[in-house]
Order: structure tokens, then C-alpha cells, then sequence
């Protein structure tokens, strides 16, 4: 692991454990073990260091969204895989744990809210768009905005586990569960993208 690695994953955890207001440079340095001056070196602020921890954590998921969608495969069962594994990530301790602290601090730090936005859920919106916006031009679905299709299929998604998991309803969601919302989606998704009679 490289130093700049190793800041931004001693960075995510005092973020998570601290929260956005209780966390300074001074802090994650003294965690590091290293000067602040090294932290500055490669981070200019707090703000560019925790969009710099929700980079690498939106990047490894959208480099693993990439690959889930094949636009080779059978497209109900493209979606129904894609939408398993965004509900497996953002019911996730630590993408809940993300989640929360985004909620709690965007009023004081509406950057955060922005950043965040502009990094997860606005990235995995566009790539999972250009996805639809093909299977729309091979005439798998019915043409519209993709980026619309895309919102929609993507709250659908969240609307079960993610929900109740927010709302501490739930704790974790069991698989068959995160299955059977990410089967629901497809299914309601299809039907309104379905080729016109």
C-alpha cells in the first residue's frame, strides 16, 4: 500500500468514526503516525481529502458496476445482477455508515452533500444510463431519456431493504431479501420500458 492509500484509509475511518465536523488534518496525521506537513503534501484540505476517500471507494464500485454490465448478456438478467449488487453495497456497513454521516453533516457542510452526489450516486446513474441508452438503441426497451431510465430503476431498487435499513427497521438485509427487491425493480422496470404492441 502506497502512502497516499494509506492516508485515505486512515482518513475513511476517522471520517466515519469522528464525522466530518469532528475531524481534522491534526488528527488523522497523529493516527498516521506522520508530520502534518506529509498529510497537506498530498491533501490540500479536509474537503479534498474526504472527496478523495469517496473517490476510491465510488471508483472500486463503478470499476465492478463496468463489468456487471455486459451488454452481451440476456438484459433481465444484466439488471437483475446489477441491481442485486448496488443494494448488497449500499446496504453495507460501510456504505450505510457513509450514508449517515453525509445526512448528518451536508446542512452545516453542504459541500459534502455535493461531493458525495457527484461522485456515487450521480456516477453510478450515468454509467448504468449509457448502459439502458444501449439497450434501448438495440431495441431491448423502448427509447426514452436514459439518464430517467436510469433514476428510475435505481430508486426502485432502493426502495425495500435500503429503505427500512435507513429508517433502522431492519439491521442487515438476508440475500433472498436483497434478491427479491432487485427482482421486483427489473420487473416493474420492464414493464414500463417494454417495447410498444
Amino acid at each position: 500500500m502506497n502512502r497516499r492509500d494509506a492516508i485515505l484509509t486512515v482518513a475513511q475511518g476517522y471520517f466515519l468514526k469522528h464525522g466530518f465536523a469532528g475531524t481534522t488534518m491534526s488528527g488523522i496525521a497523529a493516527e498516521l503516525g506522520g508530520s502534518k506537513g506529509t498529510l497537506w503534501n498530498h491533501f490540500p484540505s479536509k474537503e479534498a481529502l474526504f472527496a478523495a476517500v469517496l473517490d476510491r471507494v465510488a471508483r472500486a464500485y463503478r470499476a465492478r458496476l463496468s463489468q456487471l454490465l455486459d451488454p452481451e448478456g440476456p438484459l433481465e438478467q444484466t439488471l437483475k445482477i446489477v441491481c442485486s449488487s448496488l443494494i448488497q453495497k449500499v446496504t453495507s456497513t460501510e456504505a450505510e455508515a457513509l450514508h449517515r454521516l453525509i445526512i448528518s453533516e451536508s446542512r452545516r457542510f453542504p459541500e459534502l452533500g455535493q461531493i458525495f452526489y457527484d461522485l456515487a450516486p450521480q456516477n453510478t446513474r450515468l454509467l448504468l444510463a449509457d448502459f439502458l441508452h444501449g439497450a434501448m438503441e438495440r431495441g431491448q426497451i423502448r427509447k426514452g431519456d436514459p439518464i430517467e431510465a436510469a433514476r428510475a430503476l435505481l430508486s426502485l431498487s432502493l426502495s425495500g431493504c435500503h429503505q427500512q435499513m435507513l429508517i433502522g427497521r431492519i439491521e442487515n438485509p438476508a440475500p433472498n431479501e436483497i434478491a427479491a427487491d432487485a427482482e421486483f425493480a427489473v420487473d416493474i422496470f420492464l414493464r414500463a420500458y417494454a417495447l410498444p404492441a
